[in-house]
């Protein structure tokens, strides 16, 4: 009985997968459809002078697409994506609002290796004396890999032990790295989708740093509970000393955290009007909603600031997708805001609409404290982030900390579109900014007005002792 209901979910797993539309070829071309017409920076960016190009490589790669398989369509449609140099264009699978086992079972084809949890134990319980430095288990505290010695020379294997049994599972491989010269590098590492990666990799005594996608710490090494665990990516309010504050602000994620960054900067009022050095972290900030720092304005005003404006491609698909959400976590005047552009936009469907006019921030007092405001920006500060940055950079008791900004900023507003196979999804941007195309800052960034230097770990620090000029 059991075998037979076994065998009856993996058919009807199976048959939910061929009831939507994942042929490889059909997706494409509904991808580039869809980019033609809604993408805001299609214009801007295919031109006569790089159309023929761009038709002929769209036509190869929809060649290759039509006799790909649904797992191989990933990285092809990603290919196609790059041409644009848009960080804002993404396409990738949304893994909380698909089916576990319809995840598995897309999955299934991965590479696996034939090493498993027992026969690798044994495996360096026997060969303890000899084994290379990399040789062993490694977690990200979530995330458990055995690395190994590949049949290629100077190679090695990490395959999954423990993963979360969804996107991945035991004995798939996850990455391989190369031995050259004593030193470790990598050659390809899977993302999370099993999408091909190629981050850097640095190797500290019993760490693998693969930057983004995370610290790998040998175990039985005790495991710094820091590594990986459920990101908090809230706002945080603390004194460092008597004349310095710091906010850190993670991200803007959306409309999220709108609220709770407004309660924190009014519990905190007294503490920013006597205080006179405010360091705000925005490093690793990919962005979100612009109202998350509207409430830190104040502090920062000492002269009239220029908002930036934006145009918006108010195509059908455009508005169903992107203008017509509602968010019940937001209060009235928001929910009011978010109705009115939503009822512009549909009578000026079809067109390139001018939404959001340049205008001006003015408040009626400048405040004594903080005198100074530092911000700590790194390359993953981008997008609603970097407009902060823009606005906070035109007061006089603003400097800017770190390395350039990511350069996300020239195409905002993205809209999540779901393909006709229900386990993509298409992220493209509806908005561009006034500032084109004089000024572009995509791929560029902001450039800070203090380079912090590689030699310094801890930047907060530096800033904090840094004497402003």
């Amino acid at each position: 009985m059991k075998k037979l209901l076994g065998f009856f979910f993996l058919m009807f797993t199976v048959t939910c997968l061929k009831a939507q539309n994942c042929n490889c070829g059909d997706n494409f071309a509904f991808l580039t459809q869809r980019i033609s017409k809604n993408y805001v920076g299609y214009t801007d960016k295919i031109t006569p002078s790089n159309s023929k190009q761009f038709a002929k490589f769209t036509d190869s790669l929809q060649q290759i697409a039509n006799r790909s398989n649904a797992y191989q369509c990933l990285s092809l449609c990603r290919e196609w994506l790059d041409f644009f140099k848009d960080k804002h264009l993404a396409f990738g699978m949304a893994f909380d609002e698909l089916n576990a086992d319809s995840v598995r079972t897309f999955f299934s084809d991965e590479e696996k290796t034939k090493w498993t949890d027992s026969s690798f134990k044994s495996y360096l319980l026997q060969n303890k004396a000899k084994l290379d430095p990399v040789e062993g288990i490694w977690s990200t505290g979530i995330y458990e890999v055995g690395i190994v010695k590949d049949i290629k020379p100077n190679q090695f294997i990490a395959f999954v032990l423990k993963a979360d049994s969804v996107r991945w599972m035991p004995q798939q491989v996850k990455f391989r790295i190369m031995k050259k010269g004593g030193q470790y590098q990598t050659i390809y590492f899977s993302g999370g989708d099993h999408s091909e990666q190629h981050p850097a990799l640095i190797k500290n005594a019993d760490t693998l740093d693969f930057g983004f996608f995370k610290k790998w710490v040998k175990v039985p090494k005790p495991l710094n509970a820091t590594i990986e665990k459920e990101i908090d990516l809230s706002p945080k309010f603390r004194v460092l000393n008597d004349e310095t504050a710091i906010f850190e602000m993670p991200s803007f994620g959306k409309l999220d955290y709108v609220a709770p960054t407004a309660a924190l900067i009014k519990k905190n009022e007294s503490v920013l009007k006597n205080m006179k050095h405010l360091i705000i972290d925005l490093r690793n900030n990919s962005g979100g909603s612009v109202l998350v720092y509207e409430k830190l304005m104040p502090y920062l005003y000492t002269n009239p600031i220029l908002k930036e404006g934006g145009y918006v491609l108010a195509t059908a698909e455009n508005i169903r997708d992107g203008y017509s959400k509602e968010y019940p976590e937001v209060s009235d005047s928001i929910r009011n805001v978010l109705k009115k552009n939503l009822m512009t936009l549909k009578a000026h469907e079809g067109e390139l609409y001018k939404l959001y006019p340049v205008d001006t921030i003015k408040f009626n007092t400048v405040y004594k404290n903080p005198e100074r405001i530092s911000f700590l920006v790194n390359k993953n500060t981008g997008s609603a982030a970097e407009l902060f940055l823009l606005e906070a950079k035109q007061s006089k008791k603003v400097k800017i900390y770190g390395e350039n900004s990511s350069g996300t900023i020239d195409y905002v507003e993205v809209i999540t579109t779901k393909m006709p196979c229900n386990f993509y999804t298409l992220y493209y941007p509806a908005c561009k900014s006034f500032r084109l195309p004089d000024y572009p800052l995509d791929n560029i960034g902001i450039k800070p007005d203090v380079e912090i230097p590689d030699s310094v770990t801890d930047w907060i620090d530096f800033v904090k002792n840094h004497q402003s000029k």
